[in-house]
C-alpha cells in the first residue's frame, strides 16, 4: 500500500502543499528568509491586489473622488508596500533590482482592481 501526497506544478517543479503554507507563514512573519525571490515577488503582487480592492472599497464608502482620490491611492498603496518590504520583512532591495522594482511590482493590476471597486461602490451608493 502506497501513500500519495498531494502536489502541484509550479515553474516546472513539483511543489508540496506544505510549501504553500510556508509561503503564507513567511509572508506574515517579520524578517523572514526568502530563498526563492519569485515567492517574495508573488507575495508583494497579491498583497498589492488585496490592498487595491480594500482601498477601492474605502474610497467608495467615504466618498472620495477626482484627482485627490487617485493621488491618495498611489501614495497609500506604494507607501504600505514599501513599508512592508523594508520595515516588516527587512529584505535587501538590491537583491530584487532596487526599491523601485519592488514598489512597482503589480501596481497596474492593483490600480485596475482599485478603479473597478471604487467606481462600482461609489456609483452604487452615491448616484440615484
Amino acid at each position: 500500500m502506497t501513500s500519495k501526497s498531494k502536489s502541484f506544478e509550479k515553474n516546472g517543479s513539483t511543489v508540496k502543499p506544505h510549501a504553500v503554507d510556508s509561503v503564507w507563514n513567511r509572508a506574515f512573519t517579520c524578517n523572514s528568509e526568502w530563498p526563492d525571490k519569485e515567492e517574495f515577488l508573488d507575495v508583494i503582487y497579491w498583497f498589492r491586489q488585496a490592498l487595491g480592492i480594500i482601498i477601492g472599497l474605502l474610497w467608495g464608502l467615504i466618498p472620495l473622488k477626482g484627482f485627490i482620490a487617485l493621488l491618495l491611492f498611489v501614495l497609500v498603496n506604494a507607501g504600505l508596500v514599501y513599508m512592508y518590504f523594508t520595515n516588516f520583512q527587512g529584505v535587501d532591495e538590491e537583491e530584487y533590482g532596487g526599491a523601485w522594482e519592488l514598489t512597482k511590482e503589480g501596481f497596474m493590476t492593483s490600480f485596475a482592481g482599485f478603479l473597478m471597486t471604487w467606481i462600482i461602490i461609489y456609483s452604487g451608493l452615491h448616484f440615484e
